[in-house]
């Protein structure tokens, strides 16, 4: 076999400064788009019972409130609209357009370093939500957010190796006007980072616009199409079993622009969906596949990601329980249906109900983005960053989750045995007239980067250290990296000449 560990040579002074150095991306102990699968909340006759369930549901429930437009797409394709106005959707429609879907997405990035390839079960990590909320753990407060706090996000983000993507995680309340909220949306977000964006469109006939900005960050409408680098997260249906006729029509018009798309259904178990998890999980299969039929019906193989989000719901309360052991069973049985579809899907992870980024918050984060990852969901969403249940959002919070992820991505990456890993050389060497322990031994200084994920924040010194080092406070920490990464220019930030057309042309709220 291959030996894939780094030689290292030349003394404890070489070999120190070789693991200074960056290692190779396929050396790396954790990456984008690792394989995870392992975790498998749903027996094999249970997705075959959920699937069957699901075109039952579209069979003889359907979906009410489609546009004129889409009633047209579909009826054409073969749906039938019911004397109650539901388009109802035959067996061997779902299967046909299930045929001519897209099987793998790349969802490129500005940086083409940052592209993300969906397929199988690659696993990647990032931000997603429409928090009204900015969370200051300092002040132990909550305020209304605003397009600076967003371009800021998206600066952090780029900055943060297991965050993978930005889809936008909050909403500009300081901008009034929609028109403009929704293009300041992407012109601070594009303007933060290079890779890939998600973002929302309040209404279809604000898409134009979006995409005359778009195809001038892009360098024209050619370089766009080649490479759409930004992605339409559109809430296309009402749970329960309804479409969102004004989602739908930007929907449309997004396909128009070769821009892809995000088909999330986002019921709340209990509320607008069932309470039991494989009934929620169901309703939004059966959700999700009526967007799949609408996307093919307007252009097949269009890319679309299967977007099953049901959500968690404290039947006491009425609260969201994004942070339960619900919720993580919810993404993971989520991520084993698009798996069985042989679909690029997406999925909820991450989120805290924690009102601040608190032991409670480290637990709640923890479940669900790993059983999501180790499930072998393509795109978990609100990964970071989110709190109270998706009302506020923190920077503290999304860089101390890139710690907590990078954790989980390891255990995504799981336990490869061959014969160097079995390590029966060392052994003999160490215990066989050697030292008696491994801690000098080459191959640990060189698999101690290949197999360990070192988290920047997180402390593991001993108690005499940690006191000897001034007693670190997490959040201390992560407020300092936080200021560290804003008080250095955007790396993505565009050039001069762009940045002026584009503030000639759009009213830009950000300053210059």
């Amino acid at each position: 076999m291959t030996d894939q560990t780094p030689l290292r040579s030349g003394g404890r002074a070489a070999r120190r400064a070789a693991r200074t150095r960056p290692l190779a991306e396929h050396l790396r102990p954790i990456r984008p788009g690792m394989s995870g699968g392992t975790l498998r909340p749903l027996t094999e006759a249970g997705i075959a019972a959920i699937h069957q369930a699901a075109l039952t549901a579209l069979e003889e429930i359907g979906l009410a409130d489609a546009p004129e437009s889409g009633v047209a797409y579909l009826t054409a394709a073969g749906c039938s609209l019911g004397a109650d106005g539901r388009l109802r959707f035959p067996r061997a429609l779902v299967e046909d357009s299930l045929a001519k879907a897209a099987r793998e997405i790349t969802l490129c990035g500005r940086d083409p370093a940052h592209d993300l390839h969906l397929s199988g079960q690659r696993v990647h990590y990032g931000t997603a939500g429409a928090a009204v909320h900015m969370v200051d753990p300092a002040g132990n407060a909550y305020r209304e957010c605003g397009v600076q706090d967003l371009h800021d996000a998206a600066r952090i983000c780029d900055r943060l190796e297991n965050i993978h993507f930005l889809q936008r995680p909050m909403v500009c309340r300081d901008i009034a006007d929609n028109r403009e909220m929704d293009l300041n949306t992407i012109y601070a977000c594009c303007s933060g980072t290079t890779k890939h964006i998600g973002t929302s469109f309040t209404q279809p006939d604000y898409v134009a616009d979006a995409l005359e900005m778009l195809h001038l960050i892009a360098g024209g409408e050619a370089a766009w199409r080649a490479r759409p680098f930004v992605s339409n997260s559109n809430c296309f249906v009402v749970p329960p079993m309804k479409f969102a006729t004004e989602s739908c029509q930007v929907m449309e018009r997004v396909i128009e622009g070769v821009m892809p798309l995000l088909l999330p259904s986002a019921g709340m178990a209990g509320a607008t969906a069932p309470a039991s998890i494989a009934g929620a999980i169901t309703q939004a299969v059966a959700e999700c596949l009526a967007g799949l039929v609408y996307v093919n019906a307007i252009r097949p193989g269009h890319p679309a990601i299967f977007g099953t989000w049901p959500f968690g719901l404290d039947l006491r309360t009425g609260a969201m329980t994004g942070g339960s052991g619900e919720q993580a069973l919810l993404s993971a049985g989520c991520a084993q249906m698009h798996r069985f579809y042989g679909l690029p899907g997406g999925a909820a992870g991450g989120i805290a109900d924690a009102k601040m980024p608190d032991m409670q918050a480290g637990w709640e984060q923890m479940c669900s983005n790993l059983m999501a990852g180790l499930a072998g969901c393509n795109m978990v969403y609100e990964a970071a960053g989110m709190q109270a249940s998706l009302l506020g959002f923190c920077h503290e919070s999304l860089i101390l989750g890139d710690d907590l992820i990078g954790q989980a991505l390891r255990c995504v990456r799981g336990i490869e045995v061959t014969e160097e890993t079995l390590a029966l050389d060392q052994m003999r060497e160490v215990c066989l007239g050697g030292p008696g322990h491994y801690l000098g031994c080459e191959r640990t200084l060189s698999r101690m980067e290949m197999d360990h994920v070192y988290p920047r924040l997180a402390n593991r010194n001993s108690p005499k250290e940690w006191e000897e080092r001034g007693k670190p406070d997490l959040l201390a920490g992560a407020r300092a990296l936080k200021e560290e990464i804003l008080a250095q220019p955007a790396a993505a930030r565009f050039d001069p000449v762009l940045d002026r057309t584009l503030r000639a042309r759009f009213r830009i709220h950000l300053p210059a």
